[in-house]
């Protein structure tokens, strides 16, 4: 068995960038193969985002205005948000980059403009499906944050309105624009740590807890509330604050799961070969710690029943204990995916990683010239390369990517909601025979017991381990028909996401 070298990754990394389209091989040529300047890109942003909500990053779709400005061959000629205060701070920042923005609070108005050639998608999940198929059927591309879609079935009518009307459509899972990873993995599948085992993504990130409300928030005087809540109930808003929070609330949101799990989940699928979501899927997790409103799990294990290789998830969210590690760490990690193989293993992520054997001993650091920001920056151009050579097939998260790799987390969120509270040990008992489980258990309840959860006294939730057709996006076998239900949403009119696929 011969060892991965940093020389087979970088040959790796080279191949694949020469094979994939580097950002700037197709920025300099417009769709008619001139670069003039009537030739650029007509973009919108759909979504700013709070820059300044608590608990959250900055505002999405404000975040990703900078990554585009720095672009060739594109511009900014629209703005969408709910919010008229958003609007009213990015237009302000964009004054001297473009003076001729328009602005609008529905995204309806984007999608009439013909002058608009693609849009990028920034909004609460719970718009990400009607958007991109809004767009998709009004002509434009479409680059989509993650997670791609609310539900299932959404996701599957996304993929068949970017096929029906010839739509590029990208997911913002940017780690798959990572040349590096591309090497890494080409290595691994070579056999060079011998066959792939098993493979764990990883997201343990400290949170806090959103409290509590005894009557309805007012939504800001700013906000079309109406349009803010678009296919989702148009409820009162019972949590302290209107945005970030949404994340969750089952209504608007996918949880952490689906926040951040999306990342890493679809960085294994990738590694792993894996083309769609696995057949059987199992939820074990809970909201702990949290005296407050929010109705997502906090600390989630789920497993994939990927053959031969299998995969985990394990998103942490509890940090009360004091120390630095209190959220834990598994083989010296808090996030990013580990690689396990029958030679050693492989952690890391689009920013570089390292090689170990079994024992945990370092055989080599694998350095990556990649961060976080160049990595938006090469998926955005990479998308944009795609709406000026028309071939879906040079997107590097393409619609049918997101799909499968959002869906993973879709059926870990459908069999938690399933799920019954249920002692330790009948949980450990009923996966006591896969070991990585099992171990993966064991450190959650080892975790949670330092942030002052006991599961004798708290108990976590137990999902049913579902069956599901990855073909036809239903689940089959027993629970089936309640699955079933939690893959589609009631929408409210006249945001109903159209059916395209059947």
């Amino acid at each position: 068995m011969k060892q991965i070298t940093r020389r087979d990754v970088l040959k790796g990394s080279m191949a694949a960038g020469a094979a994939f389209g580097m950002p700037g091989l197709f920025l300099g040529q417009s769709r008619a193969q001139s670069g003039g300047p009537n030739d650029e890109i007509r973009l919108a942003v759909v979504g700013l985002g709070d820059t300044k909500a608590v608990g959250g990053v900055g505002g999405r779709g404000h975040q990703l205005i900078g990554r585009i400005r720095e672009l060739p061959g594109v511009r900014i000629v629209a703005l969408c948000d709910v919010n008229k205060a958003f609007l009213d701070r990015e237009t302000k920042a964009l004054h001297d980059y473009n003076d001729k923005i328009e602005t609008h609070a529905d995204p309806r108005r984007v999608f009439d403009d013909k002058s608009i050639d693609a849009v990028v998608v920034a909004t609460p999940n719970h718009w990400h499906g009607l958007a991109t198929v809004w767009a998709c059927q009004a002509g434009k591309d479409v680059y989509v944050e993650k997670p791609f879609s609310h539900n299932l079935w959404e996701g599957r009518q996304m993929v068949a309105a970017a096929r029906k009307y010839d739509r590029m459509v990208q997911v913002g899972t940017q780690n798959r624009s990572s040349t590096f990873l591309r090497g890494v993995f080409d290595a691994l599948r070579d056999g060079r740590l011998g066959d792939l085992r098993y493979a764990h993504a990883l997201v343990y990130r400290p949170r806090e807890g959103i409290g509590k409300v005894d009557k309805p928030t007012p939504p800001p005087s700013t906000v079309d509330y109406d349009l803010w809540c678009g296919p989702a109930p148009k409820e009162p808003l019972m949590r302290r604050q209107l945005n970030y929070e949404w994340h969750w609330f089952w209504d608007t949101g996918n949880g952490e799961m689906g926040n951040n799990g999306i990342h890493v989940i679809d960085i294994c699928r990738w590694a792993l070969g894996q083309e769609q979501a696995p057949a059987r899927v199992l939820s074990i997790g809970g909201r702990f710690g949290f005296d407050d409103c929010g109705e997502t799990a906090n600390t989630h294990l789920a497993f994939f029943d990927y053959q031969p290789a299998p995969l985990i998830c394990e998103v942490r969210n509890l940090s009360v204990a004091k120390g630095p590690n209190a959220i834990g760490k598994f083989r010296g990690r808090t996030g990013g995916v580990i690689l396990d193989c029958e030679g050693g293993y492989f952690a890391g992520d689009g920013t570089g990683g390292a090689l170990y054997d079994h024992d945990g001993k370092k055989i080599e650091d694998i350095a990556s010239d990649e961060n976080a920001g160049k990595l938006e920056s090469t998926h955005l151009a990479n998308f944009l390369a795609a709406v000026r050579s028309r071939k879906a097939d040079d997107l590097a998260a393409e619609a049918h990517v997101g799909h499968h790799s959002t869906a993973c987390c879709h059926l870990a969120n459908v069999s938690h909601r399933l799920g019954k509270a249920t002692p330790p040990e009948t949980i450990r008992a009923s996966i006591a025979e896969n070991k990585e489980l099992t171990d993966a258990f064991d450190r959650c309840r080892d975790y949670l017991r330092d942030n002052g959860v006991n599961l004798d006294d708290v108990p976590a939730t137990l999902g049913p381990l579902l069956t599901y057709d990855p073909d036809r996006d239903r689940f089959t076998g027993d629970f089936a028909d309640e699955a079933n239900k939690l893959a589609r949403r009631e929408y409210r009119e006249p945001f109903a996401v159209p059916e395209i696929a059947s």
